[in-house]
């Protein structure tokens, strides 16, 4: 199993400053790559301080002239907010950019939020379909000469411009939960990408055999790699994770009231979530956050992250964002590279 970092700039206080925290996902993204990781990820959203991310392929290009061997993925791009045509030559000159180190992640996107403010009236099911017609469009753009008559984009025979560094392009990993999205992602030749989010190893289970199942659908096709992305804080002592414990339940319980969209939204930033609110979740609770994701100390990391390789996990992705400091996510990543991916050499 290979390990790589997913990260954002996070923003929950206009305190905050904005270069400042760019500075700490670059330092993040340096410490990932000197510790060996395979690679490092970060998403796209808009309009959103909780998660900061306008545009990956920036961050990814300046990553490249600060680091020397991480693959650099974009951990997701939304689809529906793109025209294929538009997508295929910036991932490309991405590539290009990077000496051929990208990695092409791509989903329908999560937030309401987010769809009525980019595409009107769209929902999850309108993104997903949108989605389905947008990969095959990227690798026939960059094969060459592509001509598309879809639902939502429809062009003439098309070239990428430029054509990417990676012979028949960057791999194109697809996020997936359900049956179909695993099958879709299968029988286009894409890697895939889950999480549990806060489901636990239960879900993790559940998520992998969906993927072995949808994979003997298609024996035609190679098996694609599958990776984890999953909460971790790696922890110098049992008081230490349940502090961490608390930190994570707080971020699921505003990723909670973001995908909600219910709250009221002001300069980027939701109403803030009172210690009531939290305590009132109906599901989400500190214990429930040490129980179902890794928040442990580096022995017991590790034991439970070899059960996710022994199912067959390609790579386990360390999902940073969490709201704690930067300081406390620092020691965390270090002691997960130090401690916990040396019983995986």
């Amino acid at each position: 199993m290979r390990f790589s970092l997913f990260a954002h700039m996070e923003r929950l206080s206009p305190d905050q400053d904005q270069r400042s925290l760019y500075d700490e996902f670059v330092e993040l993204a340096k410490i990932a790559d000197a510790g060996g990781m395979h690679a490092v990820w970060t998403g796209e959203h808009h309009g959103m301080d909780f998660t900061v991310a306008p545009n990956p392929f920036l961050n990814l290009i300046d990553l490249a002239h600060q680091t020397k061997n991480v693959r650099l993925g974009t951990g997701t791009i939304i689809a529906p907010f793109w025209n294929p045509i538009a997508l295929a030559g910036e991932a490309a000159m991405t590539d290009i950019i990077t000496k051929g180190r990208l990695e092409l992640g791509i989903a329908r996107g999560a937030y309401s939020y987010e769809y009525e403010r980019i595409v009107p009236g769209m929902d999850a099911w309108d993104a997903g379909q949108r989605m389905r017609e947008l990969i095959p469009a990227i690798q026939g753009l960059w094969e060459g000469d592509y001509a598309q008559e879809g639902k939502y984009h429809s062009f003439p025979a098309t070239s990428s411009a430029p054509k990417p560094m990676q012979v028949g392009g960057p791999p194109i990993w697809v996020a997936a939960r359900d049956p179909n999205s695993h099958e879709f992602a299968i029988s286009q030749g894409c890697n895939v990408q889950v999480t549990p989010l806060w489901q636990g190893d239960g879900e993790i289970t559940k998520l992998m055999d969906t993927f072995k199942e949808a994979c003997a659908k298609f024996p035609e096709v190679q098996r694609p790699e599958i990776m984890l992305l999953n909460h971790t804080y790696i922890a110098a002592d049992a008081a230490d994770a349940q502090q961490a414990a608390g930190e994570i339940n707080s971020f699921f319980c505003n990723f909670g009231a973001w995908f909600k969209n219910e709250r009221p939204v002001s300069q980027g930033r939701i109403e803030p979530l009172t210690e009531e609110d939290i305590a009132a979740h109906p599901f989400y609770t500190a214990d429930a956050m040490l129980r179902d994701n890794v928040i442990a100390t580096p022995n017991d990391a590790v034991a439970r992250i070899k059960t996710y390789a022994e199912l067959g996990y390609d790579e386990y992705a360390f999902w940073i964002d969490s709201g704690m400091s930067f300081a406390r996510k620092k020691a965390s990543l270090q002691r997960f590279i130090n401690d916990v991916m040396p019983a995986f050499a």
